[in-house]
């Protein structure tokens, strides 16, 4: 479970995107070695009772529960940090006043501005030290990357104190360099590139986010110098398996 020290080693971690709300879904991908999972409330309808519920099926597995928000706000961080998730992703940090209210909003004073309420992640109520103690050394803040004014604001953004690692989305990215889905544009690599060099430059992690299961693009990704790796989605994956599955067997008829 000791994800925040892989990543300042910069290990190389795969995990995936969980968009079903069956805990057997969380289960499924847990049990098959995914090194952390984010549970995604940004392009789902995951309810934030769900995403509980997912969390403690993960623990149960002792798979680090991300989850991916909304936006940017004190109050969905602080539900969901005392939900008991691991950590969070933030989406659209484009600025360094971005990724310091992301940052205040998990921790308590004095290093942050967080609500002390007590719930499920401080044992609800019997282990509040216990859980503050565990926030400082392992809670995981992860910078989502996937805006133009973000790369232009890169080095400032990845030297915030409590940004543990970042990930790229390239559709979003490429969608606010006027080159929706066109990954490979000169522009768009060159955006990545630049990130990447900053990231290792300042010793945070890079990800991004390789959207379809394609084995040969993670190999490549980690090539580049890419260490925390999304891997597909629950739903891509399953439509991939069951596509090529009945193709193969159809074909053969």
């Amino acid at each position: 479970m000791q994800l925040k020290s892989k990543l300042i080693r910069s290990e190389i971690t795969i995990g995936s995107w969980i968009t079903l709300g069956h805990p057997s879904i969380a289960e499924i991908m847990a049990n098959v070695g995914f090194d952390w999972l984010v549970l995604d409330m940004e392009h789902s309808v995951l309810e934030l009772s769900e995403i509980q519920t997912l969390i403690q099926v993960l623990d149960m597995k002792k798979c680090p529960a991300i989850v991916r928000l909304t936006s940017n706000h004190a109050d969905q961080i602080k539900r969901v940090m005392d939900a008991g998730a691991n950590g969070v992703m933030i989406p659209m940090i484009k600025s360094v006043s971005d990724a310091e209210a992301a940052v205040q909003a998990v921790y308590y004073p004095p290093r942050g501005n967080r609500g002390v309420g007590l719930a499920r992640a401080q044992g609800y109520g019997a282990e509040f030290q216990k859980y503050r103690d565990w926030l400082e050394k392992n809670a995981v803040i992860i910078a989502m990357i996937e805006h133009i004014d973000a790369v232009n604001s890169i080095d400032a953004i990845l030297s915030v104190d409590g940004i543990d690692a970042y990930i790229i989305g390239p559709y979003d990215l490429s969608s606010s360099m006027g080159h929706i889905g066109e990954f490979n544009h000169p522009a768009v690599i060159s955006a990545i590139e630049k990130v990447l060099k900053v990231g290792k430059k300042l010793g945070k992690p890079g990800g991004i986010h390789v959207v379809e299961p394609n084995q040969e693009e993670l190999r490549q990704r980690i090539a580049a110098g890419f260490s925390f790796i999304g891997y597909g989605l629950d739903i891509r994956i399953l439509d991939t398996l069951c596509r090529n599955h009945i193709q193969n067997i159809k074909a053969s008829l």
